[in-house]
């Protein structure tokens, strides 16, 4: 069942209700900062359209006083570490403040990619054949798998410093950097075929996209830079592709205990197998965030998508 776009239960401030505080946390101290503070700069404009009386905060582990306002709920906007791995998350807990998105333990085994595939494969779904490097097997380490290869940090997002490698010792190299910087790298079985992604909103999901960039990988300049990247809701896989991904992506995002929202990324080889990827808790909200772009075609305008999902803490349920 795909989300579609529902009268909310009570009038937006916008109408006259009264007007919710809401913390907008962006920034953090991970790779993808900049993306985050775009992310918030959107929600918290978003809000404010609606009437909402919204402070946009820059955060990180050193700073924690924007946690001292009076907020009826607080809106994560970040990304990576600290913000989404589930750090971030528990001093909300701790705290007693209501906040969108997954708790703690649902963040941080999403936000763990080596976890994450664990997980789904548990759930009799295809996730593509990997070795794990850490600092210390990886003076010695020798790739097991045949190439081509694709390298990538555990616990990043953004595709930071994940690169494509043919051959295995352009997969050597891409461990060796991404050792260096994280302490541990996934090397996985590359998988050739579309990137396949669903939104989940409430444990229901969005139309699925299927994104074709121009380069040979779905990199961070491909995220965040190329305009000429394409975002598809019918590239010619069929609609029961489409229908397993969305039904395959909710159950990931129930398995996992992911709660409010969430992105669950596929590979559609040319056979048709769907292998899992992994797991956004906090996706984007930028002008080329996936979320939105299927919301909107779901029917979701961008501004009550963000007002929905900052009443959801509010309503009660969560886990």
């Amino acid at each position: 069942m795909e989300l579609t776009a529902v009268a909310p239960p009570n009038p937006t401030a916008s109408s006259g209700t009264v007007a919710l505080r809401i913390t907008v946390l962006a920034g953090g101290p991970s790779a993808e900062r900049e993306v985050s503070l775009d992310s918030g700069r959107a929600i918290a404009d978003a809000l404010r359209r609606r009437g909402h009386d919204v402070c946009l905060a820059d955060i990180g582990p050193g700073d924690l006083s924007a946690l001292d306002q009076p907020a009826d709920v607080v809106f994560p906007a970040l990304h990576g570490t600290w913000g989404e791995d589930g750090q971030l998350q528990a001093i909300l807990e701790r705290r007693g403040v209501p906040f969108v998105g997954s708790g703690s333990c649902a963040s941080r085994l999403a936000m763990d990619k080596l976890a994450a595939k664990r997980a789904v494969a548990a759930l009799g779904l295809d996730t593509p054949a990997f070795e794990l490097v850490t600092s210390a097997s990886a003076p010695c380490w020798a790739p097991r798998l045949p190439p081509p290869l694709i390298v990538k940090p555990v616990d990043q997002g953004s595709s930071v410093l994940t690169v494509i490698a043919p051959r295995h010792s352009d997969a050597r190299r891409g461990v060796e950097a991404v050792v260096a910087r994280f302490g541990r790298a996934l090397v996985e079985r590359f998988i050739p075929g579309d990137e396949i992604t669903v939104g989940i909103i409430d444990g229901q999901p969005l139309p699925p996209i299927c994104v074709r960039p121009k380069a040979d990988f779905y990199d961070y300049d491909a995220k965040y830079r190329d305009d000429r990247t394409e975002y598809l809701f019918d590239a010619g896989h069929g609609a029961a592709l489409y229908r397993r991904a969305a039904e395959n992506s909710a159950r990931v995002f129930a398995a996992l205990g992911c709660r409010h929202l969430a992105r669950v990324d596929w590979i559609a080889d040319r056979a048709g197998r769907l292998w899992f990827l992994e797991v956004n808790t906090l996706p984007g909200f930028t002008s080329h965030s996936l979320v939105p772009k299927a919301a909107a075609r779901a029917g979701i305008p961008f501004d009550e998508l963000v007002e929905r999902l900052a009443h959801r803490p509010l309503r009660g349920g969560d886990v």
